[in-house]
């Protein structure tokens, strides 16, 4: 069920095997003696690049329209949004290049007054919410009116990378290695970080970064810039006012 596994099937399609039950929590594989075909083929378009432009905008209350979102592994993360309080309007359904995904152009609405959730917020395999989206919950958290409970059971410790926020001002209480506490509505302030290593964490503090007044400073970006492409060009052609600074 997962997008990457499925986007694997479409490629081996076209490459002439036959793979029933794509989508599906099983997948049989009728393997073929020779493959030797020139294909044209394009990948699915990434949810979690869709989640961090989705975050941005709700973290600096902007209106944005993220374009070609692939809405079947996007579902439950809207609607934890749309509960929140946060405003969006998508597009109709329209197919990806590659014909099988299902795409939506998504824009986000300035939204005032966002309240924490009283359900915990944690990942689940499909079509529970992506765990690489989870980390995105932070920032968009801290806009909420109350106290949010984000769980990261799947990844070893990677929810103490969550409190760096608080040198910027949030107030993140972690309960043990796998759970945080978020404290909406404090007032933050730009700081310096060093990032962490892991991608999504790195990201999470970038993003919050935007929706803080005066210059932030983050450094070691090599893990974000490992996980997305043109990422500062790109954010700047909306808005951001990222400076890349190299150090000696």
């Amino acid at each position: 069920q997962n997008y990457m596994v499925q986007d694997v099937c479409f490629f081996l399609q076209k490459l002439g095997v036959k793979i029933d039950g794509i989508g599906s929590l099983k997948l049989t594989v009728h393997g073929k003696k020779n493959i030797n075909k020139d294909v044209e083929h394009y990948n699915s378009e990434d949810p979690i690049e869709s989640m961090m432009f989705i975050s941005a905008a709700i973290v600096t209350n902007s209106n944005l329209t993220i374009t070609r979102c692939p809405i079947d592994f996007l579902k439950l993360e809207l609607l934890k949004l749309e509960k929140m309080g946060v405003k969006m309007k998508r597009s109709k359904v329209y197919k990806s290049k590659n014909k099988e995904t299902d795409l939506v152009n998504i824009t986000v609405l300035e939204s005032e007054k966002l309240v924490a959730l009283s359900d915990k917020i944690h990942a689940q395999p499909y079509p529970g919410i992506n765990t690489d989206n989870l980390p995105f919950f932070i920032p968009i958290a801290m806009r909420a009116k109350g106290t949010t409970l984000v769980h990261d059971w799947m990844w070893e410790n990677r929810a103490v990378y969550f409190t760096e926020l608080n040198r910027l001002g949030a107030s993140i209480r972690l309960g043990d290695p796998h759970r945080v506490f978020d404290e909406g509505g404090e007032k933050l302030h730009s700081g310096e970080i060093v990032c962490p290593p892991a991608l999504r964490p790195s990201t999470m503090i970038m993003v919050t970064m935007l929706g803080i007044e005066g210059r932030s400073i983050l450094r070691n970006v090599y893990s974000i810039k490992r996980g997305y492409e043109n990422i500062v060009e790109r954010l700047n052609s909306i808005g951001a006012q990222i400076e890349v600074v190299k150090e000696i």
